[in-house]
């Protein structure tokens, strides 16, 4: 058995996210942080300590949406699966979290192309692979060599509504991609609402939460040491009472 680490760190970047949407990480070293530990045991002093040392610690200021993370229903829309409550993170079924993985390889794709579902059944049968239920379908796009450059977040394909469609009505629970969203970058699909007024472009992979319930990680890493089969994605996320995301530690299983 091999493990593949899925996962961007959280770190002091301005590259990950848009402008302004970064994560802000504060780190005390042990030799900070003494007097916080004596303050808890009266009469001790620092010399006391081994070597005058505190503990490490790290104050961090983020939002659920940075670093690698698995959105839930709710973070698409209020409703799902035609009119129902969209549920949250800390609602989102394990047994979508564990399962058989296929990677889909977008990254010939140009940036701000919005994928469809002839796309999709393409590469299935390039790679020759037949969906199942529960299958959990990563999306290896151009952004994933961009990461850690300001040209990251604008970087890569996007997955639309018909091609998020096309994989939830085939069971497809949990889905993924190495992109800072699992739609096409925001300042392409601007262009083209722009040049058509359609407003319904807008966040169109997303949206198809609405028809169906379903997951996706953003900012996956390392998918492209990844076969197109043969392997199993595990991607439990974090539970943050009523959010529409939970960060998460996804990790590729493959068997020898």
């Amino acid at each position: 058995m091999k493990l593949v680490d899925l996962s961007r760190p959280l770190e002091n970047t301005d590259y990950a996210d848009p402008p302004g949407a970064a994560p802000r990480i504060e780190y005390f070293a042990h030799d900070q942080t003494a007097g916080q530990m004596l303050a808890f045991f009266p009469g001790v002093t620092r010399d006391q300590l081994p070597g005058g040392e505190g503990w490490a610690i790290e104050q961090v200021t983020l939002s659920t949406h940075n670093g690698t993370h698995l959105d839930a229903p709710y973070h698409f829309h209020s409703t799902t699966n035609g009119g129902e409550r969209a549920f949250t993170i800390d609602e989102m079924p394990l047994e979508w979290c564990w399962a058989r993985g296929v990677k889909l390889d977008f990254r010939h794709f140009g940036d701000g192309y919005v994928v469809t579902a002839a796309d999709i059944e393409a590469e299935l049968a390039r790679i020759g692979h037949e969906l199942a239920e529960n299958d959990i379908v990563l999306v290896n796009t151009a952004a994933g060599a961009a990461y850690g450059t300001p040209a990251y977040v604008a970087t890569g394909c996007g997955m639309g509504r018909e091609a998020t469609n096309y994989l939830t009505s085939r069971g497809v629970k949990i889905t993924g991609t190495d992109a800072w969203s699992w739609d096409a970058p925001f300042v392409h699909t601007a262009k083209k609402v722009a040049e058509t007024g359609d407003a319904g472009l807008i966040w169109e992979g997303h949206r198809a939460g609405m028809d169906r319930a379903y997951g996706h990680i953003e900012k996956l890493a390392n998918l492209e040491t990844l076969p197109p089969t043969g392997f199993e994605v595990i991607c439990f996320p974090v539970k943050i009472k009523a959010a529409s995301a939970g960060w998460c530690r996804a990790v590729a299983v493959l068997k020898d």
